[in-house]
């Protein structure tokens, strides 16, 4: 299935793929984390850090959308998935360095500026570039590829945390949100050229 469809969808799902089974590691469990690590750490900080996330995270992305779909070309699609990939792929490195409730505010705001910034132009993006006659089975295989990994990360993220600890948690969710961010990478030479393509046809002589 996989192999039927063009570079930029099968990038863009292993990308997705990669950043969000990153953080399915550790968003079960951090709540866990927070209680049992960070001073002053209980539920109440624990759900003030989750709605932080999703309120920025919802808030943002409706003006950086507008911001894109004025744009008429892919550069700056590309340029704020890069950007944003990255940003949410260096948050969980600040976790492993965390010890009061606004550190564990400031990364997850960091986090949702990230995911502010990528989903938008990820989704404009990979619309653009779906095949035609593929368009549900695109959106299928993205679907079934992230859920799939959230649930395999949940499970590993706790025998993780539970044998390991939290420190090398978080810099497995780091790595593979850099490796997100490297596979955007990849499609940046199919990406740079106009949103829509305008054909200027010689005057006759």
């Amino acid at each position: 299935m996989l192999k039927s469809l063009n570079k930029v969808i099968q990038l863009l799902v292993f990308s997705d793929l990669s950043l969000l089974f990153s953080w399915g590691l550790v968003s079960p469990i951090l709540a866990i984390f927070i209680t049992g690590h960070i001073q002053g750490g209980d539920v109440r900080v624990a759900g003030i850090a989750v709605g932080l996330y999703w309120l920025f995270k919802s808030l943002l992305q409706l003006p950086i959308g507008s911001y894109l779909d004025q744009n008429h070309g892919e550069k700056d699609d590309y340029y704020f998935l890069v950007l944003g990939t990255l940003l949410a792929s260096l948050a969980p490195f600040g976790f492993i360095f965390s010890t009061l409730p606004w550190h564990i505010y400031l990364l997850q705001i960091i986090h949702a500026l990230g995911a502010a910034f990528s989903l938008p132009a990820w989704c404009g993006i990979f619309t653009r570039h779906i095949d035609q006659g593929k368009e549900a089975q695109s959106w299928a295989l993205d679907s079934s590829a992230i859920g799939i990994g959230a649930g395999v990360s949940g499970i590993i993220g706790g025998f993780v945390a539970q044998t390991l600890g939290f420190t090398p948690l978080f810099v497995g969710v780091g790595v593979f949100g850099l490796v997100a961010t490297f596979l955007c990478l990849l499609i940046k030479k199919d990406l740079i050229v106009p949103k829509r393509k305008i054909i200027l046809i010689p005057k006759p002589e």
